[in-house]
């Protein structure tokens, strides 16, 4: 069986098991222990030597970084619609996980973290990254249901916990309507699943 090593709160693992909720696929979920640390351990540095979590498990193949798997996971059980193989559509799809690695991660989570569980940052240039980023999402979505095709794809998935979470950063989505809607819209797919700190939404 698939196991995925996780925190509970964190955003990053949160995409992983909505991937494969959305999937259908069974998993076990091993909690790690940030409190004691670890994973610091050496057994977790063995599965993963930047001792971040997530890390996927199945069989005997590991997997390090939210957004590598989400690309296993569409790749090997997906079928072509999660992440297709043609090559401006995956380029498209790859970009949109560098968005989710870069300007989320320097911008709602980074706020998150601060806010949330005490995180010294930069909070200016975490605000800003934000509001430019929500900006350049509204934009975009004015005329797209989903950021990378006509249907939901792994980028969608890639972005979605820390925006959805982006109020714990003191973040107001509502100067940003097709952010809030295109949220709403993941939330209303069969097999979603939410976490502590979403605030659900209708469309």
């Amino acid at each position: 069986m698939i196991e995925l090593f996780e925190f509970g709160l964190s955003g990053n693992c949160h995409k992983v098991r909505i991937m494969l909720s959305l999937l259908g696929l069974e998993y076990r979920s091993r909690a790690v222990n940030g409190g004691e640390r670890e994973h610091k351990s050496a057994e977790f540095l063995a599965m993963n030597p930047f001792g971040q979590v997530p890390v996927l498990k199945d069989g005997d193949t590991l997997i390090r970084d939210s957004q590598a798997i989400l690309v296993y996971l569409a790749r090997k059980y997906g079928g072509d619609k999660w992440f297709p193989q043609d090559p401006a559509t995956a380029a498209e799809i790859v970009a949109w996980l560098s968005t989710a690695a870069n300007e989320v991660a320097r911008g709602p989570n980074a706020l998150r973290l601060h806010y949330k569980f005490g995180r010294e940052i930069n909070v200016k240039d975490a605000e800003i990254v934000t509001e430019n980023l929500l900006a350049l999402l509204n934009q975009h979505l004015e005329h797209h249901a989903w950021l990378a095709t006509d249907t939901i794809t792994i980028a969608d998935v890639a972005l979605y916990p820390y925006i959805a979470l982006a109020h714990e950063g003191k973040a107001d989505l509502t100067p940003y309507p097709q952010v809030e809607n295109w949220l709403g819209r993941l939330e209303l797919l069969r097999g979603y699943v939410a976490m502590p700190g979403i605030q659900l939404r209708n469309i």
